[in-house]
Parts: C-alpha cells; sequence; structure tokens
C-alpha cells in the first residue's frame, strides 16, 4: 500500500468519526470535541511562532482575546449580524492588534520577545478590566445572541442546537488548522524555518526581515483570533479571566511542549493529552492545575521531545527494520 493511499484512508477515517461524533455520543463528549478543536487550533497558531519562526510568546492570549471579544460586542451590538462575518471579524480585530504591535515585536527576538509579549498580554487585560463600559470589566459579556448559520436562499441553521453549533464549529477549527499546515508546505514556510535557523543569512539572502516576521505574527494572530471567536460563541461568555489571563497564553505553550515542539501536529496531540488530564484529574480531585502542571514537568523532565518524539522514534525501527531485508535481499 503506497503512502498516498495510506494518507487518504487515515484522513478518511478521521473525517467519518467527526461526523458521527453527535449521533453515537452525547452532548457532553460532544463538546468537549469542540473544545479539543478550539484548544488545538490555539495551540497550533502559536506554534507558527515557536516551532517555524523561532519566536517564544509567552502573550498570545492577547490575540485570542481579541477575537473572542470582537466577536461578542459586535453579536451584542449590532442586531442581525452574520454569524460568519462575526468569525471573520475576531480573526481581523486580533491582525489588527498584531500589527499595532509588530513594529517593536519583530526588531526584537528570544527573552526580549517573549517579555514584550506577555506585557501587551497583560496591558490587553489591564485594559479590558479598566473599560467597564465597553467589556463588562470582570464581569464580562455574557447572553449575547448566537446568529443561524445562513446561505442566501438557499438554508439557515440553528446555531443553539448543539449538533448544529459542533458541524460549524469542526469545519471552521478544521480548515483554519488545514490553511496553517498548507502555509508551512509553501515557500513562505521554507522562509519560516530559515528564520528560526538562522535569520542573519535570510537577510544576507535578500529577504527583508522586519517585514516577514510581521506577516508571520500578523497570520499567527489571525487564528488565534479566529480561536477565540469560536470560544466566545461557544461558551455564549467571554471574560477577562477566561480568555485575557496570563494562564490562556500558557495553556497553548503547554500544549507544543507536551506533543512535541518543532512538529506541526504535535500541539494537537498535547492539547488532546492536557484535556484528556484534566477530564480524568477532575473526577477524582478540584486541584486539576496541581496535576496538569505536575504531568507537565513530568514530561519535561523524562520526555523532552514531546509524544511526538515517541512516534518518531517507532517509525524510525519500523523504517530500519523494513530496510534491513531489502538491503540483505539487494546484496544477495
Amino acid at each position: 500500500m503506497s503512502a498516498k493511499l495510506k494518507s487518504i484512508i487515515i484522513w478518511a477515517v478521521v473525517l467519518v468519526g467527526l461526523a458521527i461524533i453527535p449521533q453515537v455520543f452525547g452532548i457532553v463528549k460532544t463538546n468537549t470535541v469542540v473544545e479539543l478543536g478550539i484548544s488545538a487550533m490555539f495551540a497550533v497558531s502559536l506554534n507558527l511562532l515557536l516551532s517555524f519562526t523561532g519566536l517564544l510568546s509567552f502573550g498570545h492570549a492577547l490575540f485570542f482575546g481579541a477575537g473572542a471579544y470582537a466577536t461578542a460586542l459586535l453579536l451584542q451590538n449590532v442586531n442581525g449580524f452574520p454569524l460568519v462575518p462575526a468569525v471573520l471579524a475576531g480573526g481581523l480585530a486580533a491582525a489588527v492588534i498584531a500589527a499595532i504591535c509588530s513594529p517593536l515585536l519583530v526588531r526584537v527576538s528570544g527573552t526580549a520577545f517573549a517579555m514584550l509579549t506577555m506585557a501587551f498580554g497583560q496591558l490587553m487585560f489591564v485594559l479590558c478590566l479598566k473599560f467597564r463600559e465597553i467589556t463588562g470589566g470582570e464581569d464580562g459579556i455574557a447572553g449575547f445572541p448566537i446568529p443561524p448559520f445562513k446561505i442566501p436562499f438557499l438554508l439557515s441553521v440553528d446555531m443553539t442546537v448543539p449538533s448544529n453549533f459542533y458541524y460549524f464549529a469542526i469545519s471552521v477549527l478544521g480548515l483554519s488548522i488545514l490553511a496553517m499546515w498548507f502555509l508551512t508546505k509553501t515557500p513562505f514556510g521554507s522562509l519560516m524555518v530559515g528564520i528560526r535557523d538562522n535569520a542573519d543569512r535570510v537577510d544576507y539572502l535578500g529577504f527583508k526581515l522586519a517585514p516577514t516576521k510581521a506577516i508571520i505574527f500578523l497570520i499567527s494572530g489571525f487564528f488565534a483570533g479566529i480561536a477565540g471567536s469560536i470560544f466566545a460563541l461557544f461558551q455564549n461568555v467571554v471574560s477577562t479571566d477566561g480568555v485575557l489571563h496570563i494562564l490562556v497564553s500558557f495553556t497553548p505553550l503547554m500544549a507544543v511542549l507536551v506533543g512535541g515542539i518543532g512538529t506541526f501536529f504535535g500541539p494537537i496531540l498535547g492539547s488532546a493529552v492536557l484535556l484528556f488530564v484534566e477530564e480524568m484529574s477532575m473526577a477524582y480531585t478540584e486541584r486539576v492545575e496541581l496535576v496538569a502542571g505536575l504531568v507537565f514537568v513530568g514530561i519535561v523532565l523524562f520526555l523532552p521531545g514531546g509524544f511526538m518524539y515517541i512516534y518518531v522514534q517507532i517509525k524510525a525501527k519500523l523504517a530500519a527494520r523494513s530496510a534491513g531485508p531489502a538491503a540483505m535481499e539487494k546484496a544477495s
């Protein structure tokens, strides 16, 4: 069986599995899958900066929260605002904030970049607390209407039905992750890796580092904003602690490290592992953060390559075993 055929079969099984989840499992498990999709997309958007460009962000919740607040404010204050434009507005709001921050951020790297992103994130956190008239302060924004998904003259789907929202959310999140994966396979993706490996050489080759970093920053922020927008629709409530707290910034970072830094699908696996740990620990203790922290420390100490490292090792051993008999047959 060819590798291409295997890939097609695997993706077909994944798509069929996602399609039947609402029919096979209950609302609780269906909502868990939506939560996993949001976390995975948020982590993948951070991974574009961390794994592919070598930029560590401690304030990625800035874009996640911007997308959530933009969508919530539009739906609360504009009667009849459509669903898809509301989600896109969340991504665009995050991209605009990334554009505002990028003139300073693209000129630094390493620890300075990480600290500045955290500072911008905390600044947004404080602003949303202070401007209570707009953002609701600590109470946040809740109970805003969720518009139906409409295709003019064809259909109108009620998004208050959990299964309908599940299909909408999974479609948006899946297409967004696919778009980010495609980006990494383009020449621009190779440029991102070049900046990570040797920024001076990329600059010597004639590429403008600052504008290129700004574009990467905008793309990462845009998709984080889309994840925040879906989160706002899913929870029907947006608050500073829920979308802008510093722990929100560290959650996707943990997912990247647990899944496997330097890989595209590692953050998705890491998000699944962290969600599984959270679900299991909630059944036995209220100290969910403590359990997740201990698991994270254990993985960093004993599995520094993340769970994707296990997959890479198994794949290498299987390749070595299959190559051994082939080499002996060729020699004979």
